[in-house]
């Protein structure tokens, strides 16, 4: 009897001591107060619930699909990662293709499908008619032997060829036959493929890829590090400054390519212009490795450091609109990258400011709050600079210098 009895206490002990494991864990895993956290983790006081704290990091991983105070500022980013990781393999395959058949829609239609000897014989036929022939003899000689021989003009402006090329065709077959002129409707594709691959030369890529992968690397370290900082101070110590290191990144690599694009024909400007962003930019990054500047008494002085290396941009801007005034591509980049500059700065000060939590603290915990706003901000500002390198690529693909 005294055995059954204490084999029933034993087994109520252990019932109880495992009631008392999960409530531990659950205690431990759960979601805590703004002032229950560790000074390193206290950021944003009018965020007041719905914090993680020193979790193990198999739960820190897994709470990517769980609902905390952090869990829209992963998504964001991550979001905004996987849509520049589409556009960079998308423009790595697809642009220069886009950009060489939309550089031929002016082409009028009878340009359509024709033998390449006759396009070549009315080339040739076509070039005494042309203005400013002396500059042009060189084509007429050159295309007599080969026609492969016209990629031998770097000095020739490709697009002012093209142009004169189709103005000068359509003159020739005014008067032609029926005959001649449903032969000449075909022509557009033939052109296309033979054209565009000898006038037509994608410049380099790098800088535009530059951007890319800067946005990419700091989308990645956002989401990261919002995901990891709640596990220990030493991740958090490194995720904040992988973190900063991604911001100065993407601003940096904003500039490479409306700087290199707008001044590659001014090598001096455009070597200045590139090599002061990126001092700026590394030197951005070494500070932000400093301790004192994850403080939260620093938010404003992180926030008008990364604005300020933005607003440097103005001035290759403003340097780009004096020499290009007379040309649309100028006057359409520019507009794409007010409307960034724009939408960076309104993430800025809302970031800075904590608006709009400091005016109802605790009801934006989950949702709403300034720093997922600037996310958005952050990720529709680098997506308007990729349209803006669009225009770039097709301008400087066109006309070269």
């Amino acid at each position: 009897m005294v055995a059954m009895v204490g084999k029933e206490v034993e087994v109520a002990r252990r019932g109880d001591e495992e009631e008392e494991r999960k409530e531990g864990k659950q205690r431990r895993y759960g979601l805590v107060e703004y002032r229950a956290l560790p000074v390193y983790l206290r950021d944003n006081e009018y965020i007041l619930r719905y914090y993680r704290c020193e979790w193990p990091l198999p739960q820190v991983l897994l709470s990517a699909f769980s609902i905390h105070n952090e869990t829209l500022n992963v998504w964001t980013h991550l979001i905004g990662f996987f849509i520049f990781l589409v556009l960079t393999i998308y423009t790595a395959t697809k642009v220069p293709n886009v950009v060489d058949l939309q550089s031929l829609q002016h082409l009028p239609d009878v340009l359509r499908k024709a033998d390449l000897h006759k396009i070549q014989a009315e080339l040739v036929a076509c070039l005494p008619l042309l203005p400013h022939l002396s500059d042009l003899q060189k084509v007429k000689d050159e295309l007599r032997s080969s026609w492969n021989s016209i990629e031998v003009l770097p000095s020739l402006s490709r697009w002012h060829l093209l142009e004169l090329l189709s103005s000068c065709l359509p003159h020739r077959f005014t008067h032609s036959n029926e005959t001649s002129l449903s032969v000449l409707q075909s022509m557009k594709e033939d052109i296309a493929n033979m054209i565009a691959p000898q006038l037509i030369r994608p410049i380099a890529r790098w800088p535009f890829f530059a951007f890319l992968g800067g946005a990419m690397f700091c989308l990645l370290a956002s989401s990261t590090c919002h995901l990891l900082s709640c596990h220990s101070r030493r991740l958090a110590y490194i995720m904040l400054r992988l973190d900063y290191a991604g911001i100065a990144a993407l601003i940096a690599t904003s500039f490479y390519p409306s700087v290199y694009y707008s001044f590659m024909c001014y090598p001096f400007f455009c070597n200045l212009y590139l090599s002061f962003i990126t001092i700026l930019g590394v030197a951005t990054i070494a500070f932000s490795l400093l301790p004192v500047f994850q403080n939260p008494e620093f938010r404003t002085i992180r926030a008008c450091l990364f604005f300020g290396m933005g607003a440097s941009g103005v001035i290759p801007v403003i340097h780009k609109l004096i020499l290009f005034w007379h040309q649309p591509e100028a006057l359409h980049t520019t507009g794409y990258e007010v409307l960034m500059g724009f939408l960076y700065g309104i993430g800025a000060l809302v970031y800075a400011t904590r608006v709009p939590e400091r005016w109802m603290p605790g009801k934006f915990d989950i949702a709403g709050h300034s720093h997922q706003l600037f996310h958005v901000f952050v990720v529709a500002g680098a997506y308007t600079h990729y349209h803006a390198g669009l225009v770039y690529l097709k301008w400087r693909d066109l006309q070269g210098c």
